[in-house]
């Protein structure tokens, strides 16, 4: 078992991926039914919300590595799922019908630390008819962060991006942001495995970007992409290769996507 934090002359790991299952998306009528004040931030369903614990679990069981810092857009969906996979990681346990968080064999991440970061928001698919209208989406961070367990939140760490991408931001833009984000963190933390969790497209932005023969493909409600990168003691460090994914498949025949196995 890895100790506290990663080796400073060995891998980092980074996980990035993709938030749970959304209210607007399992029922369309949303918007109209609760009449949402935000209907552009939707909240998970409680399936979502399962969902996301239960892949807390399965990263705290099988990959191997400890979590230090989750890394999370500020949108409802996404601090939902982290906090849903932050319970997970900490051996917290929920009512959601899942296997019991005890039952799962721990890693330590009792130093787990969470940070919310615009840079891995996805503001440019909102669609018109429910983006607000002045463009200002009006996060209110104090509240967000008060969602995860007591002492996890690192209330120090100032953002990669420090701005709010501005809404209907194009594909180009978007793209080069969210590697540019990756890569700023990365590098702030670079004896720390990070997990990001975003929305679909950041998962197929790093995907497209560290597994070239991706170019069309599907990504799950949770579904992730692992990274891997070998960092020296003087941080000077090596390009990310894709590991493994979950819950992420070429479009055309379905097949998981798989990066190099790295020993």
């Amino acid at each position: 078992m890895e100790s506290a934090k990663a080796k400073i002359n060995g891998h980092q790991n980074v996980i990035v991926m993709r938030h749970g299952d959304r209210a607007d998306k399992r029922e369309p009528l949303w918007v109209v039914i609760v009449t949402a004040v935000r209907p552009w931030d939707p909240p998970l369903v409680q399936d979502g919300k399962v969902q996301a614990f239960q892949t807390g679990q399965r990263i705290r069981s099988q990959v191997g590595f400890p979590i230090h810092r989750v890394i999370v857009s500020p949108f409802l969906r996404c601090i939902q799922t982290a906090a849903e996979v932050v319970a997970a990681l900490s051996a917290v346990d929920l009512d959601h019908n899942a296997v019991s968080s005890k039952d799962v064999p721990s890693i330590e991440n009792s130093t787990l630390k969470v940070a919310i970061e615009f840079g891995l928001c996805d503001t440019g698919a909102i669609k018109k008819e429910v983006a607000p209208k002045d463009g200002k989406f009006d996060f209110k961070i104090s509240d967000l962060q008060a969602m995860f367990p007591e002492g996890t939140v690192d209330i120090n760490v100032d953002m990669a991006c420090k701005e709010l991408p501005q809404w209907e931001e194009s594909v180009e833009d978007f793209k080069e942001r969210y590697v540019s984000t990756l890569k700023v963190l990365a590098d702030k933390y670079p004896s720390e495995n990070l997990l990001l969790v975003t929305h679909w497209t950041g998962v197929g932005t790093i995907l497209c970007k560290y597994f070239k023969d991706a170019t069309k493909y599907l990504v799950n409600y949770c579904g992730s992409v692992e990274l891997r990168r070998q960092v020296s003691k003087s941080n000077e460090s090596e390009e990310f290769e894709v590991i493994t994914s979950h819950g992420v498949a070429f479009k055309d025949n379905k097949v998981p996507i798989h990066g190099p196995v790295i020993t």
